[in-house]
């Protein structure tokens, strides 16, 4: 059952011993939003299975207890926070939950006791609008971190809306933080060696497809697909895949620019459209999706790759050709 925000909040009080569920590698986002829910409410912050370079900044720097791998049934009550399927729970069992997401699909909704879901461009803004209806404080350290999820989660506002400049503007004003405060934070995370390293390799890798002005990019590692999507996207292209096979499985990490996705690519409803040919799991937002199956990863991302170009054949009118071949590609260079 969808329940506003100030519903969410009563029904809570209901519940003792509340555990905050992350998804995955969990982002700023998840992180910063079950914390300002556990200092507000009270709770546990839990990490289904680590986190990424940034949120694990975050942690330290705020000093966030967080529980690593709990086990739901040892609390009253679940908040699933900011996760759209149970894949990126690592099909963790769970009996009595709620769910708190942002994501334009979000499966977990069918066998939640309630949910609380916004087409928003982060969790944290829905989060806001929960300690705001109940009148809770934000205090730096909740400010610090809604802030950076919000940052984080719109690609440094990239795709940012109205509202969200409006909600960061009432964080600020609420929590007496400074922007410059987030941007020195993200600038100390480290660069791991490892990524940087499987983000050239999927450059080295790349497939290419030309809709009209529209690039689309395909590549493959063996981890960091996310970033390496990303990667792809600030290079040049305009619409990502990035796949990682682990034994028979396959997952892939997709990214779109602004112009695709008002060209009609929607990479949350395509990435679950494609998911569920296989049986699998997958979604995400409108410029940043993924998906988990089981089936060689050549052949999704050349589903991915061929679904993305008849969308945008549709709508600009114009015909697909490859130009993955070093020769197809025409380039001036300075002598």
């Amino acid at each position: 059952m969808q329940v506003d925000e100030a519903e969410f909040f009563n029904r809570l009080l209901d519940y003792r011993n509340i555990l905050y569920l992350c998804h995955r590698n969990a982002d700023p986002d998840a992180v910063s939003s079950a914390f300002a829910l556990s200092e507000a409410i009270g709770g546990t912050v839990g990490l289904v299975d680590g986190c990424n370079r940034v949120a694990s900044v975050l942690i330290e720097r705020l000093g966030i207890e967080v529980v690593d791998k709990p086990d739901p049934a040892d609390y009253g009550f679940v908040v699933v926070v900011d996760t759209s399927t149970k894949a990126q729970l690592n099909d963790t069992e769970l009996t009595s939950y709620c769910v708190i997401d942002h994501h334009t699909t979000t499966a977990l909704t069918e066998n939640a006791e309630f949910y609380l879901h916004r087409n928003t461009t982060s969790t944290v803004e829905i989060v806001y609008d929960i300690l705001k209806s109940m009148g809770a404080p934000i205090n730096r350290r909740v400010g610090i971190g809604m802030l950076t999820g919000i940052v984080t989660d719109t690609g440094h506002f990239k795709h940012a809306s109205v509202d969200t400049f409006r909600t960061v503007a009432k964080i600020i004003e609420a929590s007496g933080v400074e922007y410059g405060e987030v941007l020195d934070l993200m600038a100390a995370t480290p660069q791991d060696i490892s990524m940087r390293i499987a983000i050239l390799k999927a450059a080295s890798r790349v497939e290419l497809d030309r809709v009209q002005d529209m690039l689309i990019a395909s590549s493959h590692v063996s981890s960091f697909g996310g970033s390496a999507s990303s990667m792809l996207i600030n290079i040049g292209a305009d619409i990502a895949f990035v796949g990682t096979a682990k034994g028979e499985s396959a997952r892939i990490s997709a990214r779109a620019k602004r112009d695709a996705v008002n060209a009609g690519v929607n990479l949350g409803q395509l990435m679950e459209d494609i998911s569920n040919e296989y049986n699998g799991t997958g979604g995400g937002h409108s410029g940043a999706a993924g998906i988990d199956v089981i089936a060689d990863m050549g052949d999704i991302l050349h589903k991915c790759r061929e679904k993305t170009k008849k969308i945008l054949e549709a709508s600009l009118g114009a015909t697909s050709k490859d130009i993955s071949s070093e020769d197809k590609i025409e380039e001036t260079e300075d002598e």
